[in-house]
C-alpha cells in the first residue's frame, strides 16, 4: 500500500474508534495492528510480543512510577499542604497573595509529582478553600491552579519527558535538564500577569490578606524538606551523581523521609501511595505500550517515510512548520489528553523537523509546552475538569475563561524560545 492509502486507512481507523468511544490507548494500538497487518498480513504480528516486552523492561521508564510514587507520599503523607502553608507566608506581601502561592506552590510541587493534573488538584484541594475564606474571587484563583497545574510537566521531573526520550532515545537528562530554565521562566511570567491583574483590579483579593501564624507554623520548617527534595533530586541529576531512574528512587527515600519526619507516613499513607501508583503507571504504561505499536506499524509500513518525504517536499520554513504545529496541538488538545498527543504525533513530525534544523531536545520542550497549553484550554483541557472535580460549585465556563489568558501566555512564550533557543539549550549544554 502507498503511503496515501494508508493515511486514508489509518484516519478511518483512528476516527471509527474515537467516534465509537474506544479509549485512545486501545485506538492507537489497534490502528497500528491493522496498518502492520494490511501491509504484511500476520507475518509480523510476532513482533507485538517483543514491542511489549521491550517497554515493560526498559530501564528509563521506570522513572515513571517511582516519579509518581514520590509525589503520591508527599500527598498522602500530608506534606503538600504544610508546604502550601508554609510557602503562603512567603508570599503574603506580594500583590496577589495567596494567588502568588498557587503558581509558585505548583512549580515546586510539580517536581514532586511530574504530573499536570496531580499537581492541579494537589494544590488546589488545600487552596481553593483558604482562599475563599480569605475572600479570593474565584475568577482569579481557578486560572491560578489550571495554569500552575500545567507546570507539572515542564519542571523535571516530568512523565512526557521522559516518555519522548524513550521514543527518541534522545538524552533523558537533557531533556529533564532543559525544561528547569523554562519552567521557572513561565512560572515568574504567570507571577507577573497575578501581580498585574491583582493590582488594576483590586476587588479579586481582599484588602488586606495576612496568613496568620495559629498552629505554631513555621515558613522555613514547612517549606524547606520540599526544597531539599526537589533540590536533592534535580542537583544529583545535573552533577552526574545518578540517572534520571536512579533520581526517582532516591527522591521517593527523600520523600518517605520527609513525610515520617512530619509524622505523616502511616500505614494507611503507604497503601494509598503504592495503590495509586500503581492505577497510575498501569495506565501510562497501557498508552506507552500502544503507541509503540502504532509506531512500529508507521515504521515497517513505510507510512512515516511518505509522511516525512511529503513535509520536506512542501519545503516549508522552519517558522511556518511551527505555527502549523502550533495548530495541529491546539485542535489535538480539544480532543485528547497530554500524553496521547505526544505519542501519536511525535513519530510523525520528528524526523521532518529534526531534518529542517531544529533540536531533537529542543523540540520535546515546544511539545511539553503545547501539551501545556492542550491541558488547560477549553473545551477539553483536563486541569478545567481537575479543578471543577474539586470545587463543583464553580462552573466549567468561570474555570475556562481564567485560564484563557494563561494560553495566551504560554502560546507567546512558545514563540520566545523559538526566537531564543538558548533558552532551552543553555542548561544541558553546559551540563554536557
Amino acid at each position: 500500500m502507498s503511503w496515501n492509502e494508508l493515511v486514508i486507512l489509518y484516519s478511518l481507523v483512528v476516527v471509527g474508534c474515537l467516534a465509537g468511544g474506544v479509549y485512545i490507548g486501545v485506538a492507537m494500538g489497534l490502528t497500528g495492528l491493522v496498518g502492520i497487518t494490511a501491509v504484511s498480513g500476520t507475518n509480523l504480528w510476532e513482533s507485538i510480543g517483543g514491542i511489549v516486552w521491550n517497554n515493560s523492561t526498559n530501564f528509563t521508564l521506570v522513572a515513571i512510577p517511582l516519579f509518581i510514587l514520590m509525589g503520591e507520599i508527599i500527598l498522602q503523607g500530608g506534606v503538600a499542604s504544610r508546604f502550601y502553608t508554609g510557602l503562603a507566608r512567603v508570599f503574603r506581601h506580594v500583590p496577589g497573595g495567596l494567588a502568588q502561592t498557587n503558581i509558585a506552590g505548583c512549580a515546586v510541587f510539580s517536581a514532586v509529582s511530574g504530573s499536570s493534573v496531580a499537581t492541579a488538584m494537589t494544590v488546589g484541594s488545600v487552596a481553593v478553600g483558604e482562599m475563599r475564606k480569605r475572600g479570593y474571587k474565584d475568577s482569579l484563583t481557578m486560572g491560578t491552579l489550571t495554569a500552575g497545574g500545567s507546570l507539572g510537566i515542564l519542571i523535571p521531573p516530568s512523565i512526557p519527558m521522559i516518555v519522548y526520550a524513550s521514543m527518541t532515545h534522545e538524552s533523558v537528562i537533557d531533556l529533564l535538564m532543559a525544561g528547569i530554565i523554562p519552567g521557572i521562566l513561565l512560572a515568574f511570567f504567570f507571577c507577573v500577569y497575578v501581580a498585574i491583574k491583582a493590582t488594576l483590579d483590586p476587588s479579586l483579593v481582599p484588602a488586606k490578606d495576612s496568613v496568620s501564624d495559629e498552629g505554631g507554623g513555621n515558613p522555613i520548617r514547612d517549606s524547606l524538606p520540599i526544597v531539599i527534595l526537589v533540590g536533592g533530586v534535580i542537583l544529583g541529576m545535573y552533577t552526574g551523581a545518578f540517572t534520571a531512574t536512579e533520581a526517582s528512587a532516591t527522591g521517593v527515600v527523600l520523600a518517605a523521609i520527609i513525610a515520617y519526619y512530619y509524622g505523616g507516613l502511616t500505614w494507611k499513607a503507604v497503601k494509598i501511595s503504592f495503590e495509586n501508583t500503581v492505577i497510575s503507571s498501569a495506565v501510562i504504561m497501557f498508552i506507552t505500550i500502544c503507541a509503540q505499536i502504532l509506531q512500529y506499524g508507521i515504521v515497517i509500513t513505510g507510512f512515516g517515510e511518505g509522511v516525512a518525504k511529503f513535509i520536506t517536499g512542501l519545503h516549508l520554513s522552519p517558522f511556518v512548520f511551527f505555527l502549523i504545529l502550533l495548530g495541529i496541538y491546539i485542535v489535538l488538545g480539544m480532543l485528547m489528553e497530554g500524553l496521547s498527543m505526544m505519542l501519536v504525533t511525535v513519530p510523525l513530525i520528528y524526523t521532518p523537523m529534526i531534518a529542517m534544523g531544529f533540536d531533537g531536545v529542543w523540540l520535546g520542550i515546544l511539545l511539553i509546552l503545547y501539551i501545556e497549553l492542550g491541558q488547560i484550554h477549553p473545551p477539553v483541557g483536563l486541569n478545567l475538569f481537575a479543578i471543577q472535580s474539586i470545587s463543583p460549585q464553580t462552573s466549567l465556563s468561570t474555570i475556562a475563561w481564567s485560564s484563557l489568558p494563561y494560553c495566551g501566555i504560554i502560546i507567546a512564550f512558545a514563540f520566545l524560545i523559538y526566537l531564543v533557543p538558548d533558552i532551552v539549550l543553555w542548561l544541558p549544554r553546559t551540563m554536557r
